[in-house]
């Protein structure tokens, strides 16, 4: 028997009572913590590159298959118009999916076993590869020749963008402390939509071109994004996470020195995150993918695998397509990009205020709010798009945009942060690959399912699409209320214990430690005689 599950209720009842005034490292000011570790800051930033690159590639399929001289090339004419047809247009967004989902898990291996920054740099140049496959899939003669190879560029793509986003979280949450792990986690929704307005605006504006160039730009425009993390993987200090786990703790303390300012006391934060790996290394011995579904771990990876389905419950695929979705609603194609724009700068706004909501209020109910919030917006397009008329088309482009702003400030930020917190520092790379994983299964379902609910040659829903999303909502609030612990504060050490205990869901909040309230950093500012 295991001797955690015996004393679990005597533990649970030792520290069930937490005073939340208690000095804990996220109560920290957010622009204090930032002036603490500008270094983190700055090279997390830095690599939201490519995140950047996922966002222009999400929005890029749906957005590219707006365009008029786009449909003419790979499109076929229904009722005198040009439009995708449903299987294609479907499988060119299930193509990016099932590469995030190839790519996701490649990744979680190799940068376990030859680092973050090669990975990085790999995942990075591979591409620029993909990105010219798409460039050139418009030159063969047979049209279903052209949607193949274009079908095998984005699924080439999906996979380089797997390996960078599994990398890149995986990074950011070993590098960051307590007092930034939400805020700049919530890079990640920032930099998706970021790239989404990029990749609109490149589209909007090419739009004035004729033929073949006006796409082309949209896919050459890719490469810039591409390079980024390329060169920066040649600056970057690898993950002193990492290098512990490999025994090289004289490299792991110089890469901390080369994240931390003088002011921090790097050889604490070391000592720390030895402590941590050592705990569970004496409770688990290997780390392998298995490792993740055994024990107290299989909580831990279904939490995770959860948390990243969740934007794909609340509707960012959907949204992903606004331009083409509001085409089909009965919007023109120049007003739809329009108000594709607005929306991502609407929902860019709304990820800014995060960084603070996220500081301010937890994780459970930010992500439960808000998703109860959009259940209600989805309702309300669904009853609209009984009718028709202009009134009809306008209500249901305002609420996708609504929709980007409310998730923007909780469910989506939040569910990376959580997805981020999970997993235990052993396994971390490792769940991160499933989490990915398991985000390209939740996006590739939704990728194929959507154009056959609501495209015009197949379901034809248009806008009561929305009774379908509004019951995703409802189904993912429900999950998240069972199921998704309060990790807002909790160092990797409070973190693993409190899923030992095999605490309940909502007693995760109230549970007090009686472990250092720190990560290592916030009280381990070097003090110097007077």
């Amino acid at each position: 028997m295991d001797p955690t599950q015996t004393n679990s209720s005597k533990d649970f009842d030792e520290h069930s009572t937490r005073d939340d005034s208690e000095g804990k490292g996220s109560h920290i000011p957010l622009w204090q913590s930032i002036k603490t570790f500008p270094r983190i800051v700055g090279y997390c930033l830095a690599l939201s590159s490519a995140i950047l690159l996922y966002g222009y590639d999400l929005v890029i399929v749906g957005t590219v298959a707006a365009m008029p001289q786009f449909q003419s090339k790979f499109g076929q004419q229904l009722n005198g118009k040009y439009i995708i047809p449903s299987m294609w247009l479907s499988l060119w967004n299930v193509s990016s999916c099932i590469g995030v989902m190839i790519g996701s898990i490649l990744g979680g291996y190799y940068q376990d076993r030859r680092g973050r920054r090669l990975t990085l740099a790999i995942g990075s140049f591979l591409s620029t590869i993909a990105i010219a496959i798409c460039y050139i899939s418009d030159l063969p003669d047979d049209i279903d020749t052209r949607r193949g190879v274009f079908f095998a560029g984005k699924l080439f793509q999906g996979i380089c963008i797997g390996i960078l986003l599994c990398v890149t979280q995986t990074y950011m949450s070993e590098v960051l402390p307590v007092a930034l792990r939400g805020p700049i986690i919530a890079f990640y929704p920032i930099f998706t939509l970021l790239g989404q307005l990029v990749g609109s605006i490149v589209v909007y504006t090419s739009l004035k071109h004729t033929g073949a160039e006006s796409y082309r730009i949209c896919f050459a425009s890719q490469w810039p994004f591409s390079a980024v993390p390329f060169v920066l993987a040649a600056i970057l200090p690898e993950s002193p996470t990492w290098l512990l786990r490999n025994k090289r703790n004289e490299a792991a303390l110089k890469a901390q020195k080369r994240l931390d300012t003088h002011a921090i006391d790097s050889a604490a934060v070391i000592e720390e995150l030895q402590a941590s790996i050592l705990a569970e290394e004496e409770e688990r011995g290997s780390h392998t993918y298995i490792d993740c579904f055994r024990g107290v771990n299989t909580r831990r990876t279904l939490v995770v695998a959860f948390a990243n389905i969740i934007p794909q419950m609340f509707g960012l695929q959907l949204l992903a397509n606004a331009s083409y979705f509001m085409q089909v609603v009965g919007m023109s194609s120049t007003n739809s990009l329009i108000f594709l724009i607005l929306g991502i700068g609407l929902g860019l706004i709304a990820n800014v205020i995060s960084l603070w909501t996220l500081n301010a209020f937890g994780r459970r109910f930010l992500i439960s709010s808000t998703l109860a919030t959009v259940a209600v917006l989805w309702l309300g397009m669904g009853i609209a798009g009984i009718f028709k008329g202009t009134v009809m088309i306008w209500y249901s482009s305002i609420t996708m945009m609504i929709v980007t702003m409310v998730s923007g400030l909780g469910s989506w930020p939040a569910s990376h942060v959580v997805a981020a917190e999970a997993s235990s520092l052993q396994l971390r790379a490792k769940t991160q690959g499933i989490g990915w994983f398991t985000s390209g299964i939740g996006t590739a379902v939704f990728a194929i399912i959507l154009p056959y609910i609501y495209n015009s040659d197949e379901g034809n829903l248009r806008a009561k699409t929305g009774f379908v999303m509004m019951s995703f909502a409802v189904v993912a609030f429900i999950i998240v209320w069972l199921a998704i612990p309060e990790m807002k504060g909790r160092t990797p050490m409070e973190i693993d214990r409190m899923f030992t205990l095999k605490l309940p869901t909502r007693a995760f909040k109230d549970w007090q430690s009686d472990i250092a309230p720190t990560d290592g950093r916030e009280n381990s500012t070097k003090t110097t005689k007077a």
